[in-house]
């Protein structure tokens, strides 16, 4: 049975660890908040772990973000400073010169990219304040592959990643985050779809199928086992050649 009580003590033990090791006493967490569960129970885990002036929380909405008032209240519920970055200009920009080109944009193309550049401008904080990035993936969307490489799947630290989203909600309550930071159907924000619509199934059918391997519908197992096997290579360290 999980304990979130205790999985959320080694978490914050962890992250104390972690930045003795890779950061001075005054390192911070850099942070995109998006006002879903994953960046506001990692920041809250990061606050809890380092103190509210040692997390940096990067709001990064692209043109109109109509839930960004979830994301403002969280940096306000855990008293962490933030800044606002509309990433819209530099959405647009990248699409026009490649458009200018020749080529022609795909779903692909349109659908990562802001991800991407949300990571850069992360990094780009974090260069600035000598910060270090939070990455908020959890193991559910890591398993079906449901990030983007380079994008959100980036980042210098992990504190959920080994959690499903069933797991990672328990640990939001355990901090004593609002419902609406925990419950919060998630999006990415960029296609107008919630995950499970992308997705195809739910993340109770998905977190059931990796923690206990039961899967009554063939036909979504089958779905997540290809979805599994298409996407390793986003988990998996970069193929190098050695000489």
């Amino acid at each position: 049975m999980f304990d979130a009580k205790e999985v959320k003590e080694r978490i914050v033990l962890w992250i104390e660890d972690w930045f003795r090791t890779n950061g001075s006493p005054d390192t911070k967490a850099v942070i995109g908040i998006s006002g879903g569960k994953d960046s506001s129970i990692a920041a809250a885990l990061c606050a809890e772990a380092l103190g509210p002036d040692r997390v940096f929380g990067v709001l990064l909405p692209n043109g109109e973000q109509h839930d960004i008032e979830t994301a403002r209240a969280l940096c306000a519920a855990l008293n962490i400073d933030h800044i606002e970055i509309n990433i819209k200009d530099s959405v647009r920009g990248l699409y026009e010169a490649v458009s200018g080109t020749g080529l022609l944009l795909n779903e692909g193309a349109l659908f990562n990219t802001p991800a991407r550049i949300r990571m850069t401008a992360l990094y780009a904080i974090a260069a600035i304040i000598g910060g270090r990035v939070v990455n908020t993936c959890n193991l559910s969307e890591d398993h079906v592959g449901y990030s983007t490489k380079f994008g959100d799947s980036a980042g210098d630290f992990s504190p959920l990643s080994d959690l499903t989203v069933t797991e990672v909600k328990a640990i939001g309550r355990e901090l004593g985050l609002a419902d609406v930071f925990v419950d919060k159907v998630p999006a990415d924000g960029l296609c107008g779809k919630t995950d499970e619509d992308n997705l195809g199934f739910s993340y109770e059918t998905l977190d059931k199928y990796i923690r206990e391997g039961i899967c009554e519908d063939e036909e979504v197992k089958a779905r997540i086992d290809r979805l599994h096997k298409i996407s390793r290579h986003k988990l998996e360290p970069m193929p190098a050649f050695r000489l």
